[in-house]
């Protein structure tokens, strides 16, 4: 029998069909129009061709049809807004498409529509608020549209809605503008079963009584908002409810004890909030929870681990980071563990001092006793769980380690132990390893030149500041995965291995700085992901090389402090993903002018050029694309600082942070964490001439300015009056003439200021924040008069004619 005979078809499947034309059907639209009777039709995971149009149109005429699921179709916008015209539709099931369009607001006349879901489906827009509803609707999941936004409206009393999945969009809640749609109406629900909101915007308070009548509630996920107030202990007593996930929010307070004798709750997350006082004892006797995550809290008081010894089912358990003291009574002779199932505990900062002895009894994957006060040997027992996946013991105060320390361990992906005082070579590494850090010990031994070997997974690799000494082995280029290593604070001597640089287009940040190292940057020929690379603080000699211009993704480049020669590198000026470059203490010359093209750099944030021998003028269109450095041009990242960092693991997300020594009111400091909204320039001990460019004044979101023991002439630019987030001025030592503009007392978070060895003149402008410098910040300028230098102010507010330019500049440059 052919298809086209199945005119009393009722259900059709034509799911994961790779090519619907290599059908053997002529006029397939005409045949679908035969099929009356169908009900359900299936086209999951169907490829189409031009014929596709054919086929849909048919579809729209099929007068019988009740449920429809084309996920993984490919459908576009105008098709959505077609199916509007099948009303009798019950379930609706269009995942994973590329609609790039709104939800069309008609979908709210389906009134026999039980099942709607548009995950992963590239809506945009306003999702219509009519559609909650519907009150036929059971199931609602729009989740993973990032783009779709909207509100909750008053909720049916009569609805049967069972589960609302709206995570990962950016549905809000309007109950602090006193609406009726808030999250408080899904009260009305009285059916829901699940209630996954995370990754929103919603906000507020959750009313108390909004769970009372939600009996059959079993999934709360809010995780990822911006609900405040106190969590409402009526959550816990729900008969029903299996997961609550709260993490993430700004929720404070107490949480108070609750009746609990037949709590259901098995997975309970509500780290990341702001909650404090005592854990309550009910916590403690919820006898079904799988997992138990209360870190990054204020919780406070003193837990004795007995005090778990209910939670017989519990296989994770987190309270790091609040100000808890945790108490282990247990001993090696305990004859039962406690927490029989446990294969995750984290307890980072909860003021141990010693390894806790109850989990030698246990097969643990994740370890994280980090931020503690542990000392001396790290036992062997640590290591014999075969399955032991992550360790992180770092800052803590630990010595050495007993052997073997990686014996069976196949499944260890992540050793953390920086921050403590091992000693002694390094340990054999585990071949599986993926996150390896040993940065800020005391290991003393030269790197192994077969270390390459035990880097066949390894993305992440540091030694930083240890007493590591000899060459840098190129087997480390051997290693296919590298995407960061951090050599950086040893005694490494030698040259850069060529291959480093390219390293097979892996290697994402390689810091180097502050060794011993010495020759050219030398490089073979490869493709370059290098985002951060730091060679500061070594000995190196040559020129910059052009290669580097072939990194296109670099974010940082940190060079400073070494015997580089050459001039400015104007072939990295096309590098649009610059944020830092630091050339600093070399032996660069020349002038900034590249050719007559101007230097994009939207995103460059630092720029420190500090003590070479650059001179000339600086181009008056020089800073015009500095964009990052103009507020109104930062997208509101002031508003919102974020950190540089690199994402290492993307299923769990673990950072490189980067870090650059910049010099900050005459004092050198390190950025261990670099805000995306700080912001430096620095030219200073340079011979730079002419005007300082006005154009630095469009640059308002700058926080240092150094263009100190230059040869700069002229008057100080009244524009640096616009540098509104102004920490650090100093244009010491320069030729600069005439008076000081008066709009520097307008930079009110000015907290250095040094106009010395000038030819300034006139009276110092009066203004609180200028008068609170000390006068050493004004000396060297023989016109200048009026507090807080001790020379008084004529009545023009002239003291005289200042001395012609003489060897005062110079001497005072070469005493600083």
């Amino acid at each position: 029998m052919e298809i086209s005979q199945l005119s009393r078809l009722v259900t059709l499947n034509l799911s994961n069909l790779f090519m619907l034309t290599e059908l053997k059907i002529q006029n397939l639209g005409k045949f679908v129009r035969n099929f009356t009777s169908i009900r359900p039709l299936y086209l999951d995971s169907v490829t189409i061709s031009s014929a596709g149009l054919e086929w849909h149109a048919a579809l729209l005429q099929i007068p019988t049809l009740q449920e429809l699921s084309m996920a993984e179709y490919n459908l576009s916008g105008p098709l959505l807004s077609s199916l509007t015209r099948l009303e009798n539709l019950s379930v609706i099931r269009l995942d994973r498409n590329n609609f790039s369009s709104a939800v069309p607001e008609t979908f709210a006349n389906f009134r026999n529509l039980t099942s709607l879901s548009l995950v992963f489906s590239e809506l945009i827009g306003m999702f219509p608020p009519k559609i909650f509803q519907i009150t036929s609707l059971s199931v609602i999941d729009i989740s993973h549209n990032y783009n779709l936004h909207g509100f909750f409206p008053e909720f049916p009393l009569n609805g049967s809605l069972q589960k609302l999945l709206v995570s990962e969009t950016s549905l809000y809640d309007l109950s602090s503008n006193n609406s009726t749609g808030s999250i408080q109406t899904l009260g009305m629900c009285k059916k829901l079963q699940s209630m996954i909101l995370f990754d929103n915007s919603f906000s507020g308070a959750i009313p108390s009584d909004i769970f009372e009548d939600l009996v059959n509630l079993s999934d709360i996920s809010l995780h990822n908002n911006f609900f405040t107030g106190m969590i409402p202990s009526f959550i816990f007593t729900l008969p029903s409810v299996h997961q609550v996930y709260l993490s993430n929010n700004e929720f404070e307070g107490q949480l108070h004890n609750f009746s609990n004798a037949f709590s259901p709750i098995q997975w309970l997350d509500l780290s990341g909030n702001h909650l404090e006082g005592s854990i309550p004892i009910s916590l403690f006797q919820l006898t079904n929870l799988h997992e138990l995550k209360l870190s990054f809290n204020k919780f406070s008081g003193t837990i004795e681990l007995n005090m778990l010894s209910k939670l017989g089912n519990l296989t994770t358990l987190d309270i790091s980071y609040n100000n808890l003291t945790l108490i282990d009574a247990s001993t090696l002779m305990t004859p039962f563990p406690l927490l029989p199932m446990l294969s995750s505990v984290r307890l980072a900062s909860c003021k141990l001092t010693s390894f806790p002895q109850f989990l030698k009894n246990h097969s643990l994957m994740d370890i994280d006793l980090s931020n503690n006060h542990i000392v001396g040997t790290i036992p062997q027992w640590i290591w014999k769980s075969k399955f032991l996946n992550y360790i992180n013991l770092s800052c803590n105060y630990l010595t050495d380690w007993e052997e073997p320390i990686f014996n069976n361990l196949s499944s260890l992906t992540t050793l953390d132990f920086h921050s403590n005082i091992l000693h002694g070579p390094l340990p054999t590494l585990p071949e599986s390893i993926i996150y390896l850090d040993f940065s800020s010990n005391n290991l003393t031994s030269v790197i192994s030149s077969k270390i390459g070997k035990y880097l066949e997974w390894t993305l992440f690799l540091s030694f930083a500041s240890n007493n590591l000494n000899g060459n840098i082995p190129e087997s480390i280029c051997s290693a296919p995965n590298l995407e960061v290593l951090d050599l950086s604070n040893n005694s490494l001597t030698g040259t850069i291995p060529k291959c480093l640089i390219a390293m097979n287009g892996t290697l994402s940040v390689l810091d180097l700085g502050r060794n011993k190292l010495n020759g050219t940057i030398d490089f073979l020929p490869g493709s370059c992901s290098l985002r951060t690379l730091h060679l500061n603080g070594n000995a190196l000699q040559g020129k910059l090389p052009k290669y580097l211009a072939s990194c296109t993704m670099l974010e940082i480049l940190d060079v400073g402090e070494n015997q580089l020669h050459g001039h400015f590198p104007c072939w990295l000026k096309n590098i649009s993903t610059v944020r830092i470059l630091i050339l600093r203490s070399n032996e660069l010359h020349g002038s900034l002018i590249c050719g007559g093209t101007k230097v994009l750099w939207p995103h460059l944030q630092i720029f420190d050029l500090a003590s070479n021998n650059f001179g000339g003028r600086i181009p008056l269109s020089f800073f015009e694309h500095w964009k990052a450095i103009i507020a109104d041009e930062y997208n509101g990242s002031l508003s919102e600082p974020d950190h540089l960092q690199l994402e290492i693991f993307k299923y769990n997300p673990v950072y490189y942070q980067d870090k650059v020594a910049v010099t900050y009111k005459q004092l050198q400091m390190e950025l261990v964490k670099i805000l995306t909204i700080f912001t430096a320039i620095d030219l200073s001990c340079n011979k730079f001439e002419g005007l300082i460019p006005e154009g630095l004044g469009q640059l308002n979101a700058l926080y240092i300015l150094n263009l100190s023991n230059n040869v700069f002439s002229g008057p100080i630019p009244s524009s640096l009056g616009n540098l509104k987030e102004l920490e650090s001025l100093d244009l010491a030592n320069n030729n600069l003439s005439g008076k000081i503009p008066t709009e520097i007392t307008e930079l009110s978070f000015l907290s250095f200021l040094n106009l010395s060895y000038n030819h300034l003149v006139g009276r110092i402008p009066t203004g609180t924040q200028v008068q609170s410098f000390p006068a050493d910040s004004f000396k060297g300028n023989d016109g200048l008069c009026g507090p807080p230098l001790s020379q008084n102010c004529s009545g023009d507010g002239m003291q005289g004619t200042p001395s012609p330019a003489s060897n005062s500049n110079v001497d005072a440059k070469s005493s600083s």
